[in-house]
């Protein structure tokens, strides 16, 4: 698989058919932890919103947005955790597809603009901790802020992945897997704002029904599966992987 190592592309380490790219909030889980904090202990559901629109209108970068959105959360890291671990439900079908994933040869990979502990936490939580203990996850992190711990009121931030306009800018972690000259067919499942730097990235994208994700897609003409929960996503990823379906006939969504 040309020059790069496993080392370099983690996923390639068991020589698969096939590898999972995929959003965490609101795509693995039914809530986004972000959206939750930020309606629930920060500035509320309308400003954000506000920001989502503004993203997907070009008004305003993912990173500017998504800056404002934990910035009115000064709740402690440690509340925040509790406060999410007991709200935030996993996607009902997602543990049925991770297991036939890890039976079948196939990574499941996490592309966040979340955080790190949050997402640790929560999967440790929904999914089982030796399950997902392997998974990697690929995401923004958290740091204290000067003169505080992350424990504080006031006392986190969030530290970016990297200096794009995303603050993840997903289709970094893509790229090297598709330039490969022989590689495994790509997915990427996603919902909204976050997901638009991977969107046209992979053989086939999942765009979760009446999300932000499905408005960018039509507007842009990206040809994608539309999906309601991982049953839907389930059956298409095991279809093409049996070889009954390519990826191409599995993007039933074109505009």
């Amino acid at each position: 698989m040309g020059s790069q190592t496993p080392a370099s592309l983690p996923a390639l380490r068991t020589n698969p058919k096939a590898i999972f790219f995929t959003d965490f909030d609101g795509t693995i889980t039914l809530q986004d932890s972000n959206d939750y904090m930020t309606d629930n202990l920060g500035f509320g559901t309308a400003l954000r919103k506000q920001g989502n629109h503004d993203v997907l209108e070009g008004r305003k970068t993912f990173r500017a947005s998504f800056q404002e959105m934990l910035d009115s959360v000064d709740t402690p890291f440690d509340e925040c955790i509790r406060v999410l671990l007991a709200n935030v439900v996993l996607d009902p079908k997602f543990k049925e597809f991770y297991a036939w994933c890890r039976a079948n040869n196939v990574p499941v990979v996490v592309l966040s603009g979340g955080m790190q502990p949050v997402i640790r936490a929560l999967l440790a939580h929904l999914v089982g901790e030796e399950e997902v203990r392997d998974m990697q996850i690929v995401s923004n992190d958290v740091a204290p802020r000067p003169g505080k711990t992350i424990n504080d009121v006031g006392g986190w931030n969030i530290v970016y992945h990297d200096d794009s306009d995303f603050g993840h800018d997903k289709s970094l972690e893509i790229r090297p897997y598709a330039a490969l000259p022989e590689r495994p067919v790509m997915f990427y499942a996603g919902d909204g704002v976050s997901d638009l730097s991977a969107a046209k990235e992979t053989d086939l994208l999942f765009a979760k029904a009446g999300r932000d994700l499905v408005q960018y897609c039509i507007r842009e003409s990206v040809p994608y599966t539309e999906f309601h929960d991982f049953g839907d996503i389930h059956k298409v990823v095991k279809s093409v992987v049996d070889g009954e379906i390519s990826v191409k006939a599995a993007a039933v969504n074109r505009v």
